[in-house]
């Protein structure tokens, strides 16, 4: 028989997050207590008026502008431009069954290589392996806060023929959960290179301590801003997403929407109109409320795992740490994180999956193993926990962080 697999599909592999999320899942039924610390979701409710929406729009059953929702576009836009001072409209918006989904079309459209800051999530790369755009990797350091200097990528830019270079950056990050403190000097050197910059800003709502900066505002002709409702939300299986494409770019904007008519044609109507309410309502208790929870536990997290055999930093955003383990031998970070699951029950992400080399000891941990709603009820309105509250409310967070604490002391 002919082959039937293009090559490039054929080297694939299941997307590394949710395949980590199926194993424990299994494992999970065999019996196994199992710390899910590998699986990024929000573990919160959706917001109740975004869910009495979805309800009030169940009979919408028609298909929507492949674009997006008009009302819902505005929404976005209104949004961005009081949220990051952007000058968006609806037309620059483009709304899509999640951003991955759009992030994979516009590797599709792109005509040029790929900069990828290591570490990176785990599915630009395979993206852009498909979509047959070269990767150039920039390997950051925890020292640059696991973001490229201005220095790296400019020197990076220069050892490249490609004049047409699409550079990533995600902040707050996934896997480390740091935040970019040097966007403007990245910004700079995009600028002066005339790159293309795709934000991914899907943790955005969920910085910690200061009011988030987007790129967008240094270099807001060639940036593209990727966000939607799975992580600020708790709406991850509603699979909607969208970009913010300047007027500059409107020609990579024209053939993405082009693109939509020819994959997914529009995204589930009574969610467009639920996600108005999203983006148009005020959900600051709420937010409130999921930062608080989330910026203890990591803090947590981090100040129980911080030691001399394991490094990490401390997380300023989202629901990630991105430890080092200095003390531990094995052939590939693949491997410890195996040893990890079937000697504690802790499933971790090995470093390699996000771009690092592989000889690293680097794991991400996801630290939302636990029941948002129940955590949400018992501490609405309180301005600061303790680790009594987190005993309570997040027992799978200390037994786990306790496990992997023991397995790395004894070697």
């Amino acid at each position: 028989m002919n082959k039937l697999i293009k090559d490039q599909i054929g080297q694939l592999k299941p997307s590394a997050t949710l395949a980590i999320n199926e194993e424990s899942n299994r494992l999970k039924k065999k019996g196994k207590k199992v710390y899910k610390f590998g699986f990024g979701q929000s573990p919160f409710p959706i917001p109740e008026s975004v869910v009495s929406t979805l309800k009030n729009n169940a009979n919408k059953n028609t298909y929507l502008p492949m674009q997006g929702l008009e009302e819902l576009r505005s929404a976005i836009a209104n949004y961005l431009n009081k949220k990051n001072n952007n000058d968006f409209n609806k037309e620059d918006i483009v709304i899509g069954p999640g951003t991955k989904e759009l992030m994979f079309l516009t590797q599709i459209i792109f005509q040029g290589e790929v900069l990828l800051p290591a570490p990176s999530w785990v599915s630009y790369q395979p993206q852009a392996f498909i979509a047959k755009n070269k990767v150039h990797w920039i390997q950051t350091t925890s020292n640059s806060n696991w973001f490229p200097t201005a220095e790296q990528l400019e020197a990076k830019i220069k050892s490249i023929k490609s004049k047409n270079l699409l550079l990533f950056i995600n902040s707050p990050n996934n896997p480390a959960g740091t935040v970019c403190k040097n966007l403007q000097e990245i910004a700079e050197i995009a600028k002066k290179y005339k790159l293309i910059i795709l934000s991914d800003e899907i943790y955005s709502e969920l910085t910690f301590f200061d009011q988030y900066k987007s790129i967008s505002n240094f270099y807001p002709e060639g940036t593209i801003v990727s966000s939607g409702l799975s992580k600020w939300c708790g709406a991850g299986g509603w699979r909607l997403g969208f970009f913010a494409i300047p007027n500059q770019l409107r020609e990579l904007k024209n053939s993405l929407k082009i693109l939509c008519s020819e994959s997914f044609t529009s995204v589930s109507a009574p969610i467009q109109y639920a996600a108005v309410e999203a983006y148009k309502g005020n959900h600051s208790n709420y937010l409130n409320a999921v930062k608080t929870i989330l910026s203890f536990t990591g803090n947590y997290v981090y100040e129980n795992l911080k030691s001399n055999v394991i490094n990490v930093i401390k997380p300023g955003g989202g629901f990630y740490l991105f430890p080092e383990f200095t003390n531990v031998k094995f052939s590939s970070s693949s491997e410890m994180c195996k040893d990890i699951l079937n000697k504690t029950g802790v499933a971790l992400l090995p470093g390699s999956d996000f771009g690092l080399d592989s000889k690293k000891m680097f794991a991400r941990l996801s630290f939302t193993d636990f029941n948002g709603v129940n955590f949400l009820r018992h501490t609405l309105g309180r301005k600061k926990l303790d680790d009594a509250d987190l005993r309570k409310n997040a027992p799978n967070i200390v037994d786990g962080i306790s496990a992997i604490k023991d397995w790395a002391n004894s070697f």
